[in-house]
């Protein structure tokens, strides 16, 4: 047995607490639950929900959603998201050709004015899901014609023609997601490739110039002040129209920890940085997510 002289104690840093700023409140139980009865309904998915969104209560109170197409299922493993991760193939995921239809039905039932499309990644399927993507946006435009679209697409793997298929549906605007800054990426994004998806954003830029370009990402992963900034200036370097910036959140045990939660008054720092860049719009905050109040940060990008 070891003597207690001689025993070490190993003292684990504790974690920093959550701190009021970035606390929501989980109210408007009845919204939520009528409208996920309603998604489950036609095998929707939002990744509201997937996410494990801290907005949620609010945006489903709202009658806002975001839609997530594609199934449920993510090839990818990047350490800061709680969708489900996995092998489509093993699992004979196939695309639901019904899923475009039940997505405009349901944007037209909540009467939305603003949709909001996203998917997991496939890499799986040869045009990562871009067609069914296109025909989604197109379904959406035809069944509620007065809404604007937008789209949070993945990186398609780089491939182009993929980005321009979805492009070409005609959504109102176009955002791919940084997430974090490119010294990050192997722990928080190892399947992505940080030059990867600013080309996809110069490409969605030059290929519909009349397409609002958008780009969010998290703080508090450890990222330094000096990084944020080089993000929000490679943004800009690639003609992106509106940057969103919020507050890491731990959404499981399985995912990342949070390094540092972010003052308000930083992000108002950052955002008045975006700002002086020449930025239409950047909105940051500790509860911001990328689709979260999208149809507010897309009214105010486009009277700039």
């Amino acid at each position: 047995m070891t003597p207690a002289s001689t025993t070490q104690l190993v003292q684990i840093a504790p974690r920093p607490r959550l701190p009021e700023w970035a606390r929501r409140p989980n109210t408007h139980f009845e919204s939520l639950n009528t409208l996920k009865t309603s998604l489950r309904a036609r095998n929707l998915h939002t990744v509201c929900e997937s996410a494990r969104c801290p907005n949620i209560h609010e945006c489903f109170h709202r009658g806002a959603a975001t839609f997530m197409i594609l199934g449920n299922l993510c090839t990818r493993g990047c350490g800061f998201c709680s969708v489900p991760k996995g092998n489509p193939r093993k699992h004979d995921m196939r695309l639901d050709p019904a899923e475009p239809a039940n997505v405009a039905r349901m944007a037209a039932e909540m009467n939305l004015r603003y949709v909001v499309i996203t998917s997991v990644n496939r890499d799986d399927l040869s045009d990562g899901g871009s067609l069914h993507f296109a025909e989604t946006v197109r379904a959406v435009r035809e069944a509620v014609p007065a809404a604007r679209v937008e789209v949070l697409t993945p990186d398609f793997d780089g491939n182009m023609e993929a980005v321009a298929r979805v492009l070409d549906a005609a959504p109102h605007v176009f955002n791919h997601n940084m997430e974090t800054a490119p010294r990050l990426y192997r722990r928080v994004r190892p399947q992505a490739d940080y030059r990867q998806s600013l080309d996809v954003l110069r490409f969605a830029r030059t290929h519909r110039p009349e397409v609002l370009t958008k780009s969010g990402f998290m703080v508090g992963l450890g990222e330094t002040h000096a990084e944020v900034e080089q993000l929000l200036r490679d943004l800009r370097d690639h003609d992106v129209d509106v940057a969103t910036i919020g507050q890491y959140l731990q959404p499981t045990r399985r995912n990342l920890a949070v390094h540092e939660y972010i003052t308000p008054e930083r992000f108002d720092h950052y955002r008045d940085l975006g700002l002086a860049m020449g930025f239409k719009m950047v909105f940051s905050g500790p509860l911001v997510r990328s689709s979260y109040m999208a149809d507010i940060v897309s009214e105010q990008a486009t009277a700039q």
